[in-house]
C-alpha cells in the first residue's frame, strides 16, 4: 500500500511506515550496483535486466569496490535479493518461479541513482523556462475551466492537468532548488578548504565564490517574486471557477498548487537572507582575521598560549582586608 502524502496526515503516514517497519540500508557496493545498472540500461537501451545481466553488472561494480572478493555469483545472488527486499529491484516478467526472471529498477532506486548522477541546479535560465511553461500550461487549464460545464470536462481538462502536468513542472523547480542548496553547501566547504590550504592567497577566490552565489540567488529571487504573482493569480481564478461550479476536486488541486508556488517563493527569500548572513560573516572574517594576520603568526601564538607552550603570564590583584569603621554607639532609650 502506498501512502499519498498530500492527502494524508503526518500521523497516518508515520503510522503506516512504522507498521510496515520500512528501512533502507545501502552500502557502497549496493549504490555502485544500482548506478551501474542505470548507466548500463541507458547505454544499451534496456528497460529490464535478466538475472545473467544482473550478475554481469554486479561483477563490474564489485571489481571496482571490492577487487579482491571472490564467490561473485553467490554474492550477486545475495545483493539482488537484498535490493528486492528493499523494493529497489522489481520483477517485471510475471512468470513467478517458472523461469529465470527479468528485473527493473524501481522508482525509489532510480531516484537514488539520479541523486548521485544528476546535477540539476536552479539557474536563471532554467527557472525562466520553467515559469514560462507553467504560465502557458496554467493559462490553458484556466481556459478549459471557463469552458467546462460537466464533471467529466472538469476532470479531463482541469483536475487531471493540475495534478499531473502543472504539479510536475513545479516539482521540477523544487528539485532544482534542492540541487542549488547542495551546491551552496559545497561552496561553503570549498571556502573552508581554500582558507585552510592557502590562507591569505585564497581571499580573492573566496570573494569570487561569495559574490557569484549572491548574484545568482538575487536573480532567482527576483524572477520568483515577479512570476509567482502571475501564477498565483491564474490559479486563484481556477479555484474561484471551481468553487462556483461546485467542483471540490478542482478547488483542492488549485489550492494545493498555490501552496507549492508559495513554498518555492519563500525558498528564494529564505536562501537569499541566509546567504547574505553567511556572506557578511565570511567578509568580516577575511577582513578582521585573514588580512590582519596574513602569515598566521598571531593565530599560531594564540594556539601556543592556549596549549600552554607559550610564555607564562599571571594576573595580580589586591586582596587587602576591609577597613573597619568604628561608629558611636547610641544609648537605648529607657
Amino acid at each position: 500500500m502506498a501512502v499519498s502524502a498530500p492527502r494524508s496526515t503526518p500521523e497516518r503516514v508515520l503510522a503506516v511506515i512504522a507498521e510496515r517497519k520500512l528501512s533502507l540500508e545501502l552500502g557502497t557496493l549496493d549504490i555502485c550496483f544500482l548506478v551501474a545498472l542505470h548507466v548500463h540500461g541507458d547505454s544499451a537501451g534496456l528497460s529490464s535486466f535478466t538475472e545473467a545481466q544482473l550478475e554481469d553488472v554486479f561483477a563490474q561494480a564489485s571489481a571496482v569496490v571490492q577487487p579482491e572478493a571472490d564467490q561473485l555469483r553467490r554474492r550477486a545472488t545475495h545483493a539482488i535479493q537484498r535490493l528486492r527486499d528493499q523494493r529497489l529491484l522489481a520483477r517485471v516478467d510475471g512468470q513467478g518461479v517458472v523461469r529465470t526472471g527479468e528485473f527493473a529498477l524501481s522508482r525509489l532506486a532510480t531516484s537514488i541513482v539520479l541523486f548521485f548522477l544528476e546535477e540539476d541546479v536552479l539557474t536563471r535560465e532554467t527557472l525562466g523556462l520553467l515559469t514560462s511553461s507553467l504560465r502557458a500550461a496554467i493559462t490553458s487549464v484556466l481556459d478549459a475551466a471557463r469552458r467546462a460545464v460537466t464533471p467529466a470536462a472538469w476532470q479531463d481538462g482541469v483536475v487531471g492537468p493540475l495534478r499531473v502536468t502543472i504539479s510536475e513542472l513545479i516539482a521540477g523547480i523544487e528539485r532544482r532548488q534542492r540541487g542549488l542548496d547542495l551546491q551552496q553547501e559545497d561552496f561553503q566547504g570549498e571556502i573552508r578548504r581554500l582558507l585552510e590550504a592557502d590562507w591569505f592567497g585564497a581571499i580573492d577566490r573566496c570573494q569570487d565564490l561569495l559574490e557569484s552565489t549572491s548574484a545568482t540567488l538575487r536573480e532567482l529571487n527576483e524572477v520568483l517574486l515577479r512570476d509567482s504573482s502571475v501564477l498565483l493569480a491564474l490559479l486563484q481564478d481556477i479555484e474561484d471557477l471551481a468553487v462556483a461550479a461546485g467542483e471540490t476536486d478542482g478547488e483542492a488541486a488549485a489550492h494545493r498548487l498555490m501552496d507549492q508556488v508559495d513554498r518555492i517563493t519563500a525558498w528564494g527569500s529564505a536562501r537569499q537572507r541566509a546567504w547574505s548572513e553567511y556572506f557578511q560573516y565570511v567578509h568580516r572574517y577575511l577582513r578582521d582575521v585573514v588580512r590582519l594576520d596574513p602569515t598566521r603568526a598571531l593565530m599560531q601564538r594564540l594556539r601556543d598560549q592556549l596549549a600552554g607552550a607559550g610564555r607564562r603570564f599571571a594576573l595580580a590583584y589586591a586582596d587587602a582586608s576591609p577597613i573597619r569603621i568604628l561608629r558611636t554607639v547610641a544609648a537605648l532609650p529607657d
